[in-house]
């Protein structure tokens, strides 16, 4: 019994073996086919979000055909779209066929360049195409780190409105045989090289320099713009009878004009944006580009009850301004502000919005350069656009009765 028990055994054992081999072979032939249909599975996922993708991109580049093909078609430019997308009004500046965003970037080089890599990202992104900077903001810093980020970012030069001023009243650097000619051209050249561009849009003459004859500005200006340095050429801090010498200079040697002048204009700075330059933008074309709409700060509000530590007026570099606000003129200002903040605040915006806003609904300005130095700042000031629609006639006569320092020009006295 015990022998057979083996026998029979010995004999099962073999087919007991097959059996649990051909299990563990259907077993693992399953795993397979699940592993299989696991992988297929992804790979419908993975080929279903690359199509997805693909049908994305070829939908954007129709839009884009589409969009391209209608502004065309309707006689618009790409800026329109931005404009669509952004909100950021575009104007001519002055009477020229150049095209910049009506809030431009500017002094704010002062800074770390990682802040100012995001300033002039925040202000792209928004639809500002013009950027304004100097030959002297930071001794030429200012341009190296404007190149660099522009080159970083890979935006088009074609996009951008880059404008830069040379000091043609300021401190002499070149040996005393060169000229003002000679030396301004070197210095336009080295400001390209800072900037690694080809051309600026416009080159603004900053400060009329009373040892140089008129003809020599204007035809360095020109001889500038013909070797394809500059598109335009500008003008900054003139006055306007200088400013209309030089056009007459333009037109009598057959040479180029000026476009524009580059001024100061807020709440408190209103004779020469609303007065003089109007009279020479409909004679011969020259358009506003203003600076310091918050009065370096003074309109933000932030000097109502004294001198904050932290603030501008507290360094020893800007004693001017503390002199400035702490006087009696100051006072009355910061009393003025304070009534102003009722129209901000019935309009549901900030004071600086609505400093902006008001420079803005000037028509006879092309752009309004705005000085910052933190995101915050730039995005409550770019703000101001909304608030543009609502500076209505009635807005603007009450913020003049606040003022009362409303300029008055010929027109005015003839009606």
């Amino acid at each position: 019994m015990i022998a057979a028990r083996s026998s029979s055994v010995g004999r099962g054992g073999p087919e007991e073996h097959s059996r649990h081999r051909r299990q563990s072979a259907a077993s693992l032939a399953g795993h397979r086919g699940h592993r299989n249909s696991q992988e297929s599975t992804r790979d419908s996922h993975v080929q279903h979000r690359q199509g997805a993708l693909l049908r994305a991109r070829k939908a954007f580049l129709i839009r884009e055909m589409e969009t391209n093909w209608y502004l065309k078609l309707c006689g618009r430019a790409r800026e329109d779209s931005v404009a669509y997308e952004t909100g950021m009004p575009y104007r001519n500046l002055g009477k020229s066929g150049l095209r910049v965003s009506c809030l431009g970037l500017g002094e704010y080089f002062y800074i770390k360049k990682d802040v100012a890599e995001q300033l002039m990202t925040i202000a792209y992104e928004s639809g500002v195409n013009l950027f304004d900077t100097a030959e002297v903001y930071a001794a030429g810093k200012a341009e190296v780190i404007l190149g660099n980020i522009i080159k970083k970012k890979g935006w088009r030069r074609s996009s951008l409105v880059i404008t830069t001023k040379l000091y043609w009243g300021g401190k002499q650097t070149n040996t005393q045989t060169d000229s003002q000619y000679t030396s301004h051209l070197s210095g336009l050249k080295g400001s390209l090289q800072r900037m690694q561009l080809e051309y600026v849009d416009v080159v603004f003459a900053n400060r009329p320099d009373s040892n140089t004859p008129m003809e020599e500005i204007v035809r360095a200006m020109t001889y500038v713009i013909n070797q394809g340095m500059s598109m335009y050429w500008g003008t900054s801090r003139w006055t306007a009878m200088e400013i209309m010498e030089a056009y007459s200079v333009a037109r009598q040697f057959n040479l180029i004009p000026p476009v524009c002048e580059q001024a100061e204009y807020h709440l408190f700075q209103r004779e020469k944006v609303e007065v003089q330059l109007p009279e020479l933008y409909h004679k011969i074309g020259v358009g506003a580009m203003t600076w310091s709409p918050l009065a370096c700060g003074i309109i933000t509000g932030k000097y109502e009850n004294g001198i904050p530590e932290s603030s501008r007026a507290a360094m020893k570099s800007y004693q001017w301004l503390k002199d400035k606000i702490v006087s009696e003129d100051g006072r009355k200002q910061q009393a003025k502000l304070k009534e102003l903040s009722h129209i901000a605040e019935k309009l549901g915006c900030t004071l600086p919005q609505l400093a902006v806003a008001w420079c803005l609904r000037n028509e006879g300005v092309s752009s309004v350069l705005l000085g910052t130095s933190n995101a915050e700042q730039l995005t409550e000031n770019l703000g101001a656009i909304q608030v543009l629609p609502k500076m209505t006639s009635h807005v603007v006569s009450d913020i003049d009765h606040i003022l009362g320092n409303r300029p008055y020009s010929k027109k005015d006295y003839r009606s």
